[in-house]
């Protein structure tokens, strides 16, 4: 069985998708990542993968939800933590004005302090950003910093968000299953 989801190795998708397959299976099951998640429901749809995980607060939920109706199902449903977050700074930027956030981490903090506000795909991306000196700021994985203190300063912990989890299949429950109301 392929289960899909939201590359690259590292984010938060992986992560809750390897902590579901480990709690509930199955144990021979196949990851396949997916650039975005277009990509993977039109897989799921052409029966090139069993299975699609996605966060609600993903900002194609919406858009995936109505371009795959009637051919991708919820399945199951449950909540779980993301990796430990931080608004994090480059060492060598004093006061940074720029700051990178994944869209759904927006909210996860007062950025009002900065001058620009710029969009990146994944919490990867922007620890990626940050360490190649592109990006000056950024809400990522608070790993990034544990991993690379000569480079990265600590603004913000933000914790781990938690958040709704939706796996998807290409068939729709039974009727009397517990999910279905």
């Amino acid at each position: 069985m392929i289960f899909a989801t939201l590359g690259p190795e590292g984010n938060n998708h992986v992560l809750v998708l390897r902590r579901y397959l480990e709690a509930r299976g199955p144990a021979d099951a196949e990851v396949r990542l997916f650039d975005d998640f277009p990509s993977a429901f039109t897989a799921l749809a052409a029966g090139e993968v069993d299975r699609v995980l996605q966060c609600t607060a993903h900002f194609s939920h919406a858009d995936c939800i109505g371009r795959y109706m009637h051919r991708a199902f919820p399945i199951d449903a449950f909540v779980a933590g993301s990796h430990p977050l931080a608004l994090l700074a480059r060492r060598d930027i004093a006061e940074p004005r720029q700051v990178v956030r994944q869209p759904a981490t927006r909210y996860y903090t007062d950025l009002t302090v900065f001058e620009e506000e710029i969009d990146a795909p994944t919490t990867v991306a922007v620890a990626e950003g940050l360490l190649e000196g592109r990006f000056e700021a950024g809400i990522c994985a608070r790993q990034a910093l544990e991993q690379h203190p000569d480079k990265l300063r600590l603004i913000e912990e933000l914790g781990p968000a938690l958040d709704v989890w939706v796996l998807y299949g290409s068939q729709m429950l039974p009727d009397g299953s517990p999910l279905l109301l």
